[in-house]
């Protein structure tokens, strides 16, 4: 507020009428000084008749060059080298102006002339008035500059890397003219750079860095990475050291959104948290990609959900012929052609269908319109809770939907169907867990269907980043609300992925997949959810226990501690990708299959859920509920 009126009234006083004003004192006091200093200081003999004279010849020639210029002009606090330039040519303008005039009145009227101007005085004259002109309008700006500095709160920064980037970051802070910046050192890993200095501030060690300035008050502190090209894997290690110690870590944006080679302070943020959740960035096999998708007619349902729309947004790029996005949603699938309009190839064309995927008669219509060469099958109820308490709906969608797309896909001659399922379908605990692993037992059996050409394959993989519903932005907005953050379970741990991750291996699996396989993600090493929850707070600017409170609300209806990728009687083949594995799952056969779902879809129009969990149970022997009405039938079971 401070800063803001000091910029305020200085704009209003510091009129340009008023610089021009204080040259005309610099100009008059420049001449005076070039006498004095020409007669050796003798005062007595400095004729001050003749020299009064020659200062109004002097001015006179000076202003009009200050007009012509407009050197007075300028904003002082701003001044720069181009303003310092403009008053070297009012002056040198000036000063050659009344040397030539002086020649031609000394040729005209001799030296007894009192208008003529000696070039020793002229010369003087020159090299103080330029000097004291140009000084005094950085002195100005100093002085400014100490006063906003004062006046604004200071920051305390410590630069992760003494390399190009950190030096044009710490140059963008320094000249800030809204917040002031402390630059405390630089941080560098490379050991030849440590306990030297760079344009005056010294590099440390990271550990000597902590041993440093962590002492002082660490929430004044930040970290900013400034690395042109850093792994995602080392930011996420850099990040977690100093989070682990309170102090937030910022980051500089991505090099392609830097103007002229530079950014500006505003574009430092903090580091996200999908930032240090998200591994080193898949290598997916483009060429193979696109021959299968280029010229073809693509189907996604759960088109609008937050993996099938980004399914749809990366297949855009390998120019299919068509694809029919599905989905029961309207407001998001209405927003999501609008954001892909731009993203359209020429050739490619777009078709929205609304439509349930457990409406059959609706689905035939729209696969007979359209015959689609591959479907990729995202549409699924995923809350567990939810589903936990909606067994109809989760039976319903997830597995007589998938079903009837999976049917209509051999009936009207897709290539390939890819399902997207979900790691809680291992060893599931829940209802919709268990539901999809239903949809995958169904769909895997049809490969093994005599007269059927269509190959049958699955995804399995955990957490999605940013998906519609997922721990991340519910933690967002219990920050934003001021606590507290909620944890079912403080041991309760996830696997995470971030979507681009998720639809890639979706589009690598219907690539490489030749039917039966249920691909299974390499996913490093799961999150504690309290950790995630911590760290948010942290990158927040808050302090856990103080600021924010995290409580622990215990775990939900048919939730687990830890996910799984495979189940006990599972295991993995490897790839030709080496994030991908295949993993060897037990399919009952078609037969077997097709008699259980006509039973499920029986009991579906009874409405009976105790009847429905009953019959799922007896289709997937892993499934033992947790924390559920439902765990009464599995003591029917072992009994």
């Amino acid at each position: 507020m401070s800063e803001h009126l000091l910029s305020k009234y200085s704009n209003k006083f510091v009129s340009r009428w008023l610089i021009l004003a204080v040259d005309v004192i610099i100009v008059s006091l420049s001449f005076v000084i070039a006498n004095v200093l020409r007669h050796n200081f003798h005062i007595n003999a400095i004729n001050g008749e003749i020299v009064g004279r020659q200062f109004l010849f002097m001015l006179y020639i000076r202003l009009g060059c200050f007009f012509y210029f407009r050197s007075y002009t300028g904003i002082i606090r701003h001044t720069s080298i181009e303003d310092a330039i403009l008053l070297l040519k009012t002056i040198s303008l000036s000063s050659f102006v009344a040397g030539t005039l002086s020649l031609i009145i000394r040729y005209i009227y001799g030296f007894d002339t009192p208008y003529y101007v000696p070039f020793s005085i002229l010369g003087i004259d020159y090299f103080i008035c330029l000097f004291l002109l140009v000084s005094s309008r950085f002195l100005v700006k100093s002085i400014y500059e100490s006063l906003i500095v004062e006046l604004k709160a200071s920051k305390n920064v410590l630069i992760y890397g003494a390399g190009y980037s950190g030096l044009i970051t710490k140059n963008v802070l320094l000249n800030d003219k809204i917040k002031g910046y402390h630059i405390l050192g630089f941080i560098d890993d490379n050991q030849a750079k440590v306990n030297k200095t760079i344009e005056g501030i010294r590099v440390y060690s990271r550990e000597e860095a902590v041993d440093k300035f962590l002492g002082q008050d660490i929430e004044d502190i930040d970290v900013i990475v400034a690395i042109k090209k850093i792994t995602p894997s080392a930011k996420r290690q850099i990040s977690d050291f100093f989070l682990e110690k309170g102090i937030v870590v910022k980051a500089l944006p991505p090099v392609e959104k830097w103007v002229n080679g530079e950014f500006s302070v505003n574009q430092i943020h903090n580091v996200k948290i999908e930032d240090l959740l998200e591994r080193d960035s898949i290598e997916i096999n483009n060429q193979l990609i696109g021959k299968e998708v280029d010229g073809r007619v693509i189907m996604v349902t759960g088109a609008a959900g937050s993996i099938g729309s980004e399914i749809v947004r990366q297949l855009l790029r390998y120019f299919p012929a068509k694809i029919v996005l599905i989905d029961q949603a309207e407001s998001t699938l209405y927003d999501l052609e609008f954001e892909i309009k731009k993203l359209i190839p020429n050739n490619t064309t777009i078709q929205i269908a609304i439509g349930d995927v457990s409406d059959k008669v609706r689905m035939s219509r729209i696969f007979r319109a359209s015959r689609p060469h591959l479907v990729f099958h995202a549409a699924a109820y995923k809350h567990v809770p939810m589903m936990e308490n909606n067994p109809y709906e989760a039976i319903k969608v997830n597995i007589i939907g998938t079903r009837i797309i999976a049917e209509l896909s051999a009936e009207f001659g897709a290539i390939k169907f890819v399902m997207v399922s979900t790691d809680k379908a291992v060893n599931p605990t829940n209802v919709m867990g268990a539901t999809k692993r239903v949809a995958e037992m169904y769909t895997q059996s049809m490969n093994y269907v005599s007269g059927v050409n269509t190959k049958y394959i699955a995804t399995r993989f955990g957490n999605v980043l940013g998906s519609n519903g997922s721990v991340i932005p519910l933690f967002k907005r219990q920050i934003e609300q001021g606590g507290p953050i909620t944890v079912t379970h403080p041991e309760i741990t996830r696997y995470f992925m971030t979507i681009p991750e998720a639809c890639q291996l979706v589009l690598e699996a219907g690539t490489m997949g030749n039917g039966g396989e249920v691909f299974v993600f390499d996913m490093g090493e799961p999150i504690k959810i309290t950790d995630l929850a911590k760290k948010m707070i942290t990158l927040s600017g808050l302090r856990e226990g103080k600021d924010i409170l995290i409580e622990y609300s215990g775990l939900r209806p048919g939730e687990k501690l830890y996910e799984e990728l495979l189940n006990n009687n599972e295991n993995t083949l490897s790839t030709h990708h080496p994030k991908i594995m295949c993993a060897k799952v037990v399919t009952p056969s078609f037969g077997v299959m097709e008699i259980v779902l006509d039973e499920l879809e029986r009991l579906l129009y009874e409405g009976n859920n105790r009847e429905l969990i009953g019959q799922i149970k007896s289709i997937v022997p892993e499934y033992i509920s947790n924390n559920s009405i439902y765990e009464e039938l599995d003591k029917v079971k072992i009994q």
